[in-house]
């Protein structure tokens, strides 16, 4: 059985593959054909249109070189060097065979239309070199009068002689049109004889062919049906065996969706308990922040600040020696460097900006304080007057802004830094873009595996989580580095 189905199939494969291969040979080839013959018919009516234009367009001059004979005034605002400039363009494309339009067309033309373009040229030049000449402001008006005589006599030739070019442009195609049509015929009766040769040579053979195999096929029925009963018993057998199978399958199945739903409840409470414990430390974080801030702005920098005051009073007294006055004014400087640096760690630890003015307005004068402090160009763009949030989103963004700004700046290697705060109804975007050397964020790779346990980036991570939040860092080897935390902004 199994050599009679290789028999059946590679014969029927080959005449089938004959067939189809004469039938896809004709038809692909009259469709690229007619494509093709189409395309060019395309082209032809553009063509036909340009040339009809030509008429228009030497009409068109005529009659402005009348209105500025005459000094009469005209609606027709057009330039008149400029319709000058395409009327004389078109015609050399033309008469060269590339008109150059929208794309280059190839203008087909016969020896007849050369001859005609042979005829018009004279008369083109004359009138080219007229509308030129009129146009000179030296000319006297009878000698205007001239040139507007000689243009108005060799207008009439031209546009004559351009409609018969029109024509016969149009003629040629439409004999083009007719040869496609002969051809298409030709083409479709080239397609019934072969399948009419197909259907005596190749189908009507493959048919008888197909009866013997059928009428062999039928002996072998009445031994098939006698081995399905013996099949029926056994499936039967089978079948009872199947359903025991399937009972303890189904107990087993039982059995493992209990236990994975036992380990996905135990794996959800082990996520929801690091996630408090992840808040409470750092909520207690950032109240010890708040307390270390308040006691440096409060305690040590009222006592630097009236220590500067003390100073600056002392700065009248006439010390004796000259050392001394520069021990004294170098202690002065030092007092506020430590004052300012005083300020800093405390604006670093709490920024007072934040709950009064917002998230917007902290990130920028972040972004300018950081460039002042290390030289580089860090740029803000986004809104100062955003939309405020809660305290606990604006002082999450701003940690998770000043980590990723500290990373670009210490290993980056970066000249520019862009912080982006975009904000629309439902969410809020924050990016934090640099320009530095990147590196490779494939999974495995030693890269990718310090910075999975950085924990720097492990802490934007949970703080960007415990907003319901997500953080995507993305980088490429000398390409730079973007992060980018995005927050549903809905009740906020």
């Amino acid at each position: 059985m199994k050599q009679l189905d290789q028999q059946v199939a590679r014969r029927l494969t080959r005449f089938y593959v004959m067939a189809l291969t004469a039938l896809a040979f004709l038809s692909v080839s009259g469709l690229l054909f007619i494509r093709k013959t189409l395309s060019n018919h395309y082209d032809d009516g553009r063509v036909v249109n340009v040339t009809g234009r030509q008429r228009m367009l030497s009409q068109r001059l005529t009659k402005l070189a009348l209105l500025r004979t005459t000094g009469l005034s005209a609606a027709d605002t057009v330039s008149f060097d400029s319709l000058l400039h395409t009327w004389s363009q078109t015609h050399n494309q033309l008469r060269n065979g590339l008109l150059n339009m929208e794309k280059t067309y190839t203008v087909r033309k016969s020896n007849r239309l050369d001859s005609m373009f042979a005829q018009i040229e004279p008369i083109f030049l004359s009138l080219r070199h007229s509308f030129i000449q009129i146009q000179r402001p030296d000319l006297s008006p009878s000698e205007k009068q001239a040139i507007l005589n000689t243009i108005l006599r060799d207008e009439l030739p031209f546009v004559q002689q351009m409609n018969d070019i029109v024509f016969q442009f149009d003629t040629e195609s439409f004999e083009r049109v007719k040869t496609l049509e002969r051809i298409e015929w030709f083409l479709t009766g080239a397609t019934l004889l072969t399948l009419l040769l197909e259907a005596f040579f190749i189908f009507r053979p493959v048919v008888g062919y197909i009866q013997n195999i059928v009428r062999r096929l039928a002996h072998s029925e009445n031994a098939l049906q006698e081995a399905n009963l013996h099949l029926e018993i056994a499936n039967h057998e089978l079948e009872t065996t199947n359903q025991n199978l399937a009972a303890a399958n189904q107990k087993l199945v039982d059995t493992q969706q209990e236990l994975l739903r036992t380990t996905a409840e135990k794996f959800q409470l082990q996520i929801a308990e690091d996630t408090v414990r992840s808040a409470a430390l750092l909520e207690g974080q950032e109240e010890e922040r708040r307390r270390f801030a308040r006691e440096l702005h409060d305690g040590i920098g009222q006592m630097l600040t009236g220590l500067k005051l003390h100073a600056e009073k002392m700065k009248s007294i006439n010390f004796p020696d000259e050392k001394q006055r520069i021990r004294f004014d170098e202690l002065c400087s030092l007092i506020y460097d430590i004052i300012q640096t005083t300020r800093q760690i405390s604006y670093n630890l709490m920024p007072a900006v934040l709950g009064d003015f917002g998230l917007g307005a902290t990130l920028q004068l972040l972004a300018e304080q950081t460039a002042r402090s290390s030289g580089l160009t860090i740029i803000f763009d986004g809104n100062r007057e955003s939309v405020r949030l809660s305290p606990s989103t604006e002082i999450g963004l701003y940690r998770i802004a000043q980590e990723a700004l500290n990373n670009a700046i210490k290993y980056a290697q970066a000249q520019t830094i862009r912080i982006s705060l975009l904000q629309s109804q439902d969410n809020l975007a924050l990016t934090i873009e640099d320009d530095g050397k990147g590196f490779s964020t494939k999974k495995g790779t030693k890269t990718d595996q310090l910075l999975s346990g950085t924990s720097g980036i492990e802490n934007m991570r949970t703080r960007a989580r415990l907003l319901n939040g997500s953080l995507t860092i993305t980088s490429k080897p000398k390409k730079g580095t973007k992060v980018l935390v995005t927050i549903m902004v809905c009740g906020l």
